[in-house]
């Protein structure tokens, strides 16, 4: 997820967008899914509590994806897993087609889609511990040390986060930026609901459910590291 030049703090206090647009064209077959198959699983922001079991039609888990990108890993994760359900938030609308496509392709009942900010989604959207678990992978490093305040895991937003997460459940977080998989660690080691699975000082193995992307395979063979963190509500 691309964030805007707005600390999520400045966010939080004004209102400001948590990304950047920098909308590609769609191509045909991303309109095409999208227009035949948002009415179906597209998520329209409305500043009110989803009822999430309605929207899915059971009551199984939700796991949320901030920035899915062009849904590769997410539409993977979720037919691996039919006995969760997945919305994924991309304000990036080619990649929401992209997703949707797969959703077809794969014949997935269990994900729907959101075109909208994670932060507005979040705050208003989405009830108290409503998930299961919340993941965001690769989000927008910022890799100037100027532009550090406009990373999206900072103390707000990570509290947000957690607020919605049920008690259990897990924050999944993945960067390819050793610095800012240091911030990562920082941020969640200082909030008092979250416990790292891996110790206070630790990162986290990629676990099983997190599908390894050609962007990652392609870093491994030039010997970039990967770093995930996973911790879970107390």
């Amino acid at each position: 997820m691309s964030e805007s030049g707005q600390a999520p703090g400045e966010i939080f206090r004004r209102g400001i967008k948590s990304f950047v647009i920098r909308q590609g064209r769609m191509t045909k077959g991303q309109q095409r899914a999208y227009d035949k198959l948002w009415p179906q699983y597209g998520v329209p922001y409305a500043p009110a509590p989803l009822d999430l079991p309605a929207l899915f039609g059971n009551d199984n888990p939700v796991w949320v994806e901030i920035g899915f990108g062009m849904g590769q890993s997410l539409a993977q994760m979720a037919e691996a897993q039919p006995e969760h359900n997945f919305l994924g938030i991309e304000v990036h609308k080619p990649g929401v087609g992209a997703l949707l496509m797969e959703v077809e392709k794969r014949h997935l009942t269990n994900v729907r889609v959101s075109n909208h900010d994670a932060v507005e989604v979040f705050k208003h959207q989405l009830p108290p511990q409503c998930l299961a678990g919340v993941m965001i992978f690769f989000p927008d490093p910022w890799h100037k040390k100027r532009h550090h305040k406009r990373r999206l895991i900072q103390p707000p937003f990570v509290a947000l986060v957690v607020s919605r997460l049920q008690p259990g459940g897990l924050l999944h977080l993945a960067t390819d930026w050793e610095d800012y998989a240091q911030q990562m660690l920082e941020v969640c080691n200082a909030n008092g609901d979250l416990v790292n699975l891996a110790g206070q000082q630790g990162y986290h193995p990629r676990p099983p459910w997190r599908p390894l992307t050609k962007f990652e395979q392609r870093g491994q063979r030039l010997g970039h590291g990967v770093w995930d963190l996973l911790y879970r509500r107390r």
